[in-house]
């Protein structure tokens, strides 16, 4: 499916003659509302729910990256430092190379974490934090609720 909405945005840029990013992304929505219309049985394919997770993982990731902007800024323009660092094992429910990997490229990405280490069974990621104090298990919940529930809807 998703290699036919790429032939659909595609068709669609060739028949405007305008190959701009606006004017693709364009097509693949056009493209993405007629399969999602041509589809034969009531039960919608997979397909179609795994677009919207996927859209989902990239508001939640980009509203995380905002936050977390917002707390550094915070802790290095406090008068007295409020920054507790410390380095935090969580366990993982990711298992496959590619999970952990999108994984702690995530926690990377976000400012104020840093994926340290994955443990040799794959079973624990150390992740330091500027911010940690004593919120270990705040912490710990946030990634498993947060980061690596979304991870695993939408590589599952």
């Amino acid at each position: 499916m998703l290699l036919l909405n790429i032939l659909l945005a595609l068709a669609w840029v060739a028949l405007t003659g305008q190959f701009t990013p606006l004017n693709l992304a364009f097509g693949f929505a056009l493209g993405y509302v007629m399969l999602w219309i041509a589809q034969r049985s009531g039960k919608p394919h997979g397909y179609f729910t795994k677009v919207w997770q996927v859209l989902g993982f990239i508001a939640f990731f980009l509203w995380e990256m905002v936050k977390a902007n917002l707390q550094v800024t915070y802790h290095i323009l406090a008068p007295r430092g409020k920054m507790r660092p410390a380095v935090i094992a969580v366990p993982l429910d990711v298992r496959t190379d590619v999970e952990i990997a999108l994984l702690a490229n995530l926690i990377t990405l976000t400012p104020g974490t840093l994926s340290l280490d994955v443990s040799a069974d794959r079973r624990v990621i150390y992740i330091h934090s500027i911010t940690l104090g004593d919120e270990t298990d705040k912490f710990r919940r946030q990634i498993k609720e947060g980061f690596e529930r979304r991870v695993l809807e939408v590589l599952r």
